[in-house]
């Protein structure tokens, strides 16, 4: 794999989301609804990629967000790897500048990874599962949905030109 600048770029930017996710997150925005950028960079990643690297991304996401919070190990792996193989899959409907569609895909695929998280852990039942599941996760949801289009819009021109992986 030959490394042009698009792809320079493109990794730029995926590398500028993890230090957001590290640095910024964890010190201006403590709320349990702050945007992952991990979950956005993750899928940034996934949409140019096939769905196998997706998987493979998606699984060291979920084993390191595991390593940090590890109640439930191995559910962020498995739902990760859910998530970037589907992203992956998906890429021919996601269309990289439409914002409308790039919104809504982020925004179903961090609710579809709580769903899928808080199904392997096992870790919540009967009321508290759907409050989490209808509150909580929507909630987080559109907030690195909203994280994910103010990150297209500040770096459309370098994602723009990136090609597949």
């Amino acid at each position: 794999m030959k490394l042009t600048g698009s792809r320079l770029k493109l990794y730029g930017v995926l590398l500028l989301l993890v230090l957001a996710h590290v640095a910024l997150r964890p010190r201006y925005m403590p709320s349990r609804y702050a945007p992952d950028f991990m979950l956005i960079a993750l899928l940034f990643f996934a949409i140019r990629s096939r769905p196998g690297a997706g998987a493979v991304a998606g699984f060291l996401v979920g084993l390191l967000t595991d390593a940090v919070a590890p109640s439930g190990f191995g559910a962020g792996a498995f739902a990760l790897t859910i998530v970037g193989f589907l992203a992956g899959w998906l890429k021919a409907l996601v269309f990289p500048d439409n914002l409308l569609v790039n919104a809504v895909f982020v925004f179903a695929a961090s609710w579809l990874r709580d769903a899928l998280m808080v199904a392997a852990s096992g870790a919540l039942r009967g009321g508290d599962l759907g409050g989490r599941l209808l509150v909580v996760s929507p909630l987080d949801a559109l907030s690195t949905a909203a994280a994910a289009v103010v990150a297209l819009v500040i770096f459309r021109p370098w994602l723009r030109a990136a090609p597949a992986l």
